[in-house]
């Protein structure tokens, strides 16, 4: 049976097992937060359809769990949320609430033929901690990742580092089997991880000469 979920259409993608900043500022998910911090603090993010409305049914979005909230003087509101669940959108439920809701199915994993083998694991595992490391320079920051030793929830913590454009992001959510998102995710980070590194090279460079150097 399908759950009703406060929804957020936006044009990012969140991960299962990931973490998002969010911005609120819109009157309608101001009070959107305001009853999900009352409750369960859930909603769900989805993609938005062509008006920047709700999709058509059927649309991948991910159920985001309220970490922090941090209120600004004006109303707005910066929020750190938890990704959760995967899910299917069904449709809009009926509701008298300013800001959408809507029916959604959770979704798994569908069984992989072939799962990856413990060195594909063991690989991508090594090339997320090494972007990771490399973004923290890169940003002059110490966050402390924490990556999976299970396939699937490996490839979304990796996944959620990478600086793609939305739809591959969004595309990397909707598949629903580990063994494609491993491979997709080995073929496509060397090549991120080795720039990523050079321009973290790069950084720390000019920082230790003060020539102001670009990367």
């Amino acid at each position: 049976m399908p759950t009703q979920l406060p929804l957020f259409p936006l044009k990012t993608v969140l991960f299962p097992g990931a973490l998002l900043p969010l911005h609120i500022f819109e009157p309608r998910y101001r009070q959107m937060l305001a009853d999900v911090a009352a409750g369960d603090r859930r909603f769900g993010l989805i993609p938005p359809g062509t008006t920047e409305e709700l999709p058509p049914p059927g649309a991948i979005g991910c159920e985001a769990l309220l970490r922090a909230v941090w209120p600004l003087a004006d109303g707005r509101s910066n929020v750190v949320v938890g990704g959760e669940r995967r899910f299917a959108f069904q449709g809009p439920a009926i509701s008298a609430a300013p800001y959408h809701r809507g029916l959604v199915d959770w979704i798994e994993d569908e069984p992989d033929v072939q799962v990856p083998t413990e060195d594909e694991v063991a690989a991508l595992r090594a090339l997320a901690q090494r972007y990771a490391l490399a973004l923290n320079k890169l940003n002059d920051q110490a966050i402390d990742h924490e990556f999976s030793a299970a396939a699937s929830e490996l490839t979304f913590q990796a996944a959620a580092l990478l600086e793609w454009d939305f739809e591959s992001r969004q595309s990397l959510l909707e598949t629903r089997s580990a063994t494609v998102r491993v491979t997709r995710l080995l073929h496509a980070l060397p090549g991120l991880v080795a720039e990523a590194e050079r321009r973290a090279a790069v950084h720390e460079a000019a920082e230790g000469n003060g020539a102001g150097a670009y990367a």
